[in-house]
């Protein structure tokens, strides 16, 4: 695929499906198989449990992912003492997850392996980290969980491919467009305003902000509590309490709702505002209230913008039906904008 090229250019990649068995593992495995180990030095692991040779919920086959000799890769106690592979033991972490520890290894020769590794977007943080400081990895690749975008939150990870196919519906056009509005979420343009770090350090809250003087102030709790409204106004230096200023932001630290959003489309001042999330992770809405905000004269910005580098499909879905490769790939492209490969027809 022309973007193995193109992934050379990050140090870090999600590879994240939009349902089970859109194809994540074969795309896994395709990457895998086409860097140039001799060039770089891959890492791989997975934010939830993947490479197992049986799907737990259909009882169905699944792709084992396979390693080549070189790459590093950490997985759980458990599953490292299932592997078939010849490896050499590198790190054993002190944290425990709830497989067991963390064992980071090399592989000394190709085979399979099932990967359970970190468990939360922090830990995820510092794998990378460590793998990158201590073992000289050029290039770290997070295995996403079902329906779990997360991995790929810029936070974490610098570039992401996406996975989607028959699984997730088996009406085309159903698929295209649902699939279309999460690659346009991952589009969102990132905002040119700064946001003050003390604002941007919140771990929750929506709030009023102000990007020239960078005062804030408190709007809602959070998301879900949007009877709860707060008083009061901050500033960057001290914090302490000022006149109100002319707000020209809301800055959402945690998820951004439906219900948040009709409610900000509602206030004739709110809906002038440019609303500003961390990175389209945080974004839950359906297309039809994203509509009417941008349609009212909304705008969505991001602090971080992900780069989405390919999206594959999976034609076929679980229960064997399929779609149409050809024109799945060429009317998905066409609505976005993006090459759309066939991972089990490409190569």
């Amino acid at each position: 695929m022309p973007f193995i090229q193109e992934l050379l250019k990050y140090r870090s990649l999600s590879i994240v499906g939009l349902e089970k068995n859109t194809g994540k593992t074969e795309c896994l495995n395709y990457v895998l198989d086409r860097l140039p180990l001799d060039k770089i030095r891959v890492g791989v692991s997975s934010i939830g449990l993947d490479g197992e040779r049986t799907d737990q919920v259909t009882r169905s086959s699944k792709p084992e992912i396979i390693l080549r000799e070189g790459v590093l890769f950490t997985t759980s106690e458990k599953h490292y003492k299932q592997r078939r592979i010849i490896s050499e033991l590198i790190e054993v972490e002190d944290q425990h997850t709830s497989l067991g520890r963390l064992i980071t290894a090399r592989a000394v020769s190709s085979g399979k392996v099932m990967l359970s590794g970190p468990p939360s977007s922090q830990s995820l943080r510092r794998w990378i980290d460590r793998l990158k400081t201590n073992y000289n990895v050029d290039l770290c690749i997070i295995d996403g969980a079902l329906s779990r975008l997360s991995p790929a939150s810029p936070a974490i990870s610098e570039a992401m491919i996406l996975a989607t196919g028959a699984a997730l519906s088996m009406s085309i056009n159903e698929l295209i467009n649902k699939t279309a509005f999460t690659v346009e979420l991952i589009g969102i343009e990132k905002s040119k305003k700064k946001i003050s770090d003390l604002l941007a350090e919140k771990p929750s809250g929506v709030w009023n902000y102000n990007s020239l003087n960078r005062n804030f102030s408190p709007l809602y709790e959070s998301a879900f509590t949007l009877e709860r409204e707060f008083n009061g106004v901050g500033n960057e230096g001290d914090h302490k309490k000022s006149a109100q200023s002319e707000f020209d932001t809301i800055f959402i630290s945690g998820a951004l709702t439906d219900r948040l959003l009709k409610k900000l489309s509602l206030g004739k001042r709110e809906i002038t505002k440019e609303v500003v999330v961390r990175d389209f992770t945080k974004i839950f809405i359906t297309p039809l209230t994203y509509r009417n905000f941008i349609k009212r004269g909304g705008k969505i910005s991001v602090l971080q913008r992900s780069n989405l580098i390919a999206v594959c499909v999976n034609p076929v879905s679980p229960n064997g039906y399929s779609l149409d490769s050809n024109m799945l790939c060429k009317e998905l492209e066409a609505k976005i904008g993006l090459p759309v490969y066939d991972i089990f027809n490409y190569n």
